[in-house]
């Protein structure tokens, strides 16, 4: 299960969650007026009802300032709308990422074990490394990031004398606050060491390294490949592993977050970055047996983009843009686009689980058209 942030339940954080409030919102009606779909004074009304900024400990890619410099990133692509608003937040985030990194390392240096908080993509640095990706390609903070997250990767000698994986967490893979007894390791896209991976892969192929990150990318997939089960369904990943317990007992659903498709996609990235045909033959295979096999399938049962349909089409559209052999996935997408319209619709609102996301995933799959917006670079799929 992944655990949208933020823990604070109040009508500020709602309103600044990209996750599952009024910024996913906001989003949605920057893409329809980009799209000549929906007016600009639309989006403009929404971004304008989102109120003063958070800019705490609990804020990143999906919740408070650095939620907002993401939405209005997608403004000044063709334009220079808001583009005073977004300095003035790109120093506010370089602030925060400084202190943030600050805090990482100095973990690290009491070899106390990480958190989601920490690294992730919905909370962590690695969701802010995607905003700067975006934001300041080449700037100090990125490559801050970056060289963090191949610390990140390196053993982890612990106070008590353990020597752990670098990305081991010590509290439960769905209870954030409770600990757990010896941890985990976290494989998903969206919680676990694949959003690292996805996000090293996409700043080498932009151009953007530090010393270690080749490394770093090959230990991560190391990793993954000790951990993959292959069998008569095909190859796929466990959710997390723990000391006792390193394969589940069920098929993952092929989600975003969790599932073969989310890690299919990130190992594509990787091997592209890393020139790596034979892996990204084994990702996009895997992804392959996957789309076959309506057990898996079968699981999805919501048009989410982070559980559900819409998150599987869009990472299906991304690996056919970049795959040895397009027309493969592009085989599978109106049986896709099938199940996702004859799945009932959310009755939420938000980007990763309800009708935003939905409708974002849904606007490019008429007559197998592939994405024109880049959006979805907050889910680390381009």
């Amino acid at each position: 299960m992944t655990t949208a942030p933020p823990a604070l339940d109040t009508d500020a954080t709602l309103r600044q969650s990209l996750a599952r409030g009024s910024l996913g919102i906001a989003l949605l009606h920057v893409e329809r007026a980009r799209q000549g779909t929906g007016s600009w004074q639309t989006a403009h009304q929404q971004l304008t009802d989102i109120g003063p900024l958070l800019d705490g400990n609990e804020t990143g890619l999906f919740l408070g300032a650095p939620a907002m410099a993401y939405v209005l990133h997608w403004t000044t692509v063709d334009s220079n709308r808001y583009t005073g608003a977004l300095q003035t937040l790109d120093r506010i985030v370089a602030a925060h990422i400084q202190r943030r990194l600050a805090a990482a390392h100095a973990r690290i240096d009491r070899g106390e074990p990480t958190t989601f908080a920490e690294y992730d993509l919905l909370r962590g640095l690695t969701g802010l490394g995607a905003l700067l990706l975006r934001r300041a390609p080449k700037g100090n903070e990125l490559k801050g990031v970056l060289e963090y997250l191949v610390r990140l990767t390196e053993p982890l000698h612990t106070a008590d004398g353990r020597t752990r994986l670098g990305w081991w967490v010590s509290h439960s893979p769905v209870n954030l606050t409770a600990p757990a007894s010896d941890g985990h390791a976290n494989a998903g896209l969206a919680h676990g060491i694949t959003g690292p991976l996805a996000l090293l892969a996409l700043a080498k192929i932009r151009g953007t390294t530090v010393p270690g990150h080749e490394t770093a990318m090959l230990r991560i997939c190391r990793w993954l490949d000790q951990i993959r089960v292959n069998d008569h369904r095909g190859t796929r990943w466990p959710r997390w592993i723990t000391e006792t317990t390193p394969v589940p007992p069920h098929l993952a659903a092929p989600s975003w977050c969790y599932g073969t498709p989310g890690l299919a996609r990130a190992q594509q990235l990787a091997a592209l970055a890393l020139n790596d045909p034979d892996r990204k033959r084994m990702a996009e295979r895997a992804l392959l047996y996957c789309l076959a096999d309506p057990t898996q399938l079968d699981q999805l049962t919501s048009r989410g983009l982070c559980h559900g349909l819409g998150g599987l089409l869009r990472v299906v559209q991304r690996v056919t843009q970049d795959a040895d052999e397009p027309r493969a996935f592009a085989h599978h997408l109106p049986q896709l686009s099938e199940r996702f319209l004859t799945t009932e619709p959310p009755t939420e609102t938000g980007f990763l689980n309800g009708s935003v996301g939905a409708t974002l995933a849904v606007q490019n799959i008429q007559e197998g058209a592939l994405p024109t917006s880049d959006w979805d670079a907050c889910l680390l799929l381009i």
